[in-house]
């Protein structure tokens, strides 16, 4: 009778980076289309001044509570980490350097995010795990060769590598603060910090905007609202209620549901090869979170977890 009750908070952490991890990889399509009318660092700013715009308004009307001002500090260079270095070192980056590579050196992420949670957080990497990481990572390899984009290193790759440790400090070093606010609240308070990071890079965004089509106005305005916004905040609340290496797992999946977005949106193909990377890149992530669940303490009791909930 109860045991429907004692799975679902398990599933849903789950659910929800799931969630998010579609939200994201519907991003390159509109990104292709902003990118045509905006530098990588205006189209960043466009995404997240909207955003910001859009959170602005419940924050003022007392709907979302921001974390404690003694948060406010860290938050602030989380988010310049997490979000404005991650996106101008990777925007940058993939002006020079093919898409397939970057993809590749993106999905250490999951590797570096497990790695940092266990110095940091002392989470347990089980055998098992480290195996699911493996395969997970084998599997993106085949989609990015099945993608028919070029692999090849470059100088300015070294740029998505900064994108990898950025995102991966952001999650992890956000569990503690999640742990004392809510999602919505610190994700909110991460996009107007990371906002106010990305403003010197907007001298010219005026009259970018006046000469950008409809099209890449409302794919920018897609970006700040879906991505951005419900993207970030999925994500940041699955974090507060499983452990990173298991939520970062999911990023793995990623290159398929981008190349399956982009087929549907832009009519590029999906080879048979991407496919099957794919399908191995979603093992490696379940063989990740039966391990993570296999080396999870026992729940907490139920007066424990109300206080957690918060």
């Amino acid at each position: 009778m109860n045991l429907p009750f004692r799975q679902s908070p398990a599933v849903l952490p789950l659910f929800a980076a799931g969630l998010a991890l579609v939200f994201w990889s519907s991003a390159f399509a509109a990104i292709a289309y902003g990118l045509r009318a905006f530098s990588p660092a205006e189209l960043s700013l466009l995404r997240f001044g909207i955003a910001s715009a859009v959170l602005a308004i419940p924050v003022a009307l007392g709907a979302i509570r921001l974390p404690p001002r003694r948060d406010w500090p860290a938050v602030a260079v989380l988010a310049l980490i997490g979000m404005t270095v991650y996106q101008l070192s990777l925007g940058y980056a993939m002006t020079r350097i093919p898409a397939g590579a970057a993809a590749v050196i993106i999905a250490l992420a999951p590797g570096v995010t497990s790695a940092l949670a266990a110095l940091r957080l002392g989470e347990t990497l089980t055998a098992r795990m480290g195996v699911g990481l493996a395969v997970a990572f084998a599997g993106v390899v085949l989609v990015t060769l099945g993608s028919g984009r070029e692999l090849r290193f470059e100088p300015m790759a070294l740029l998505v590598l900064v994108a990898v440790f950025a995102t991966s400090v952001y999650f992890v070093w956000q569990k503690p603060l999640l742990a004392r606010t809510d999602a919505l609240g610190f994700t909110t308070a991460s996009i107007f910090a990371a906002t106010l990071g990305l403003l010197p890079f907007g001298l010219h965004l005026p009259e970018k905007i006046a000469l950008a089509s409809t099209a890449q106005l409302v794919s920018a305005a897609y970006l700040g609202l879906v991505p951005t916004v419900f993207g970030y905040v999925c994500w940041n609340w699955a974090l507060s209620r499983a452990s990173a290496s298991t939520v970062s797992s999911f990023l793995y999946v990623q290159p398929l549901l981008a190349g399956l977005i982009a087929w549907l949106w832009l009519g590029q193909t999906l080879g048979a090869l991407a496919v099957a990377g794919g399908a191995l890149a979603i093992g490696g992530v379940v063989l990740t979170i039966r391990g993570s669940r296999a080396s999870s303490p026992p729940p907490l009791p139920r007066d424990e977890r109300a206080a957690c909930a918060g």
